[in-house]
């Protein structure tokens, strides 16, 4: 049977090992946020879904980026603080998110929220709503 076509599989663009780089504003968008910041955010999404908050990549090396997979061409709707940043079709020039099998040897990459069938995406306007609550910025 082909993994990326198995019923169980959420989506084709998600490797079946490792991790691979995908184009963001095709698959899906990003919302790119690091540190500190990035680890509250997915906490209060994790805590608001009762940990069903749709897909986040964690980035174990460098600025230690999450990156939070929203729907194709969502991000655009809305005014992103600065620190954070939208990444798709609309962002200035080309952008690439990693993104981890869900199993396996993934490092530098893993899931900190994994999709599934029920939650496939992150919901843009929840995702900005604790943005903006978190820093103290609502738009």
């Amino acid at each position: 049977m082909n993994p990326k076509t198995s019923p169980g599989t959420v989506h084709a663009w998600i490797p079946a090992s490792g991790h691979g780089l995908r184009h963001a504003g095709i698959h899906f968008d990003a919302v790119r946020i690091a540190g500190v910041l990035a680890e509250q955010v997915a906490y209060e999404l994790m805590q608001f879904t009762d940990f069903q908050a749709g897909p986040i990549v964690r980035e174990a090396t460098g600025h230690r980026y999450m990156y939070f997979l929203l729907p194709p061409q969502s991000s655009t709707g809305h005014r992103w603080p600065a620190g954070v940043r939208a990444l798709g079709r609309g962002a200035q020039g080309w952008a690439y998110v990693g993104v981890p099998a869900l199993g396996g040897l993934t490092w530098p990459l893993e899931w900190r929220s994994e999709p599934t069938a029920e939650v496939p995406f992150v919901e843009a306007g929840l995702l900005h709503e604790v943005v903006g609550r978190l820093i103290g910025v609502v738009r």
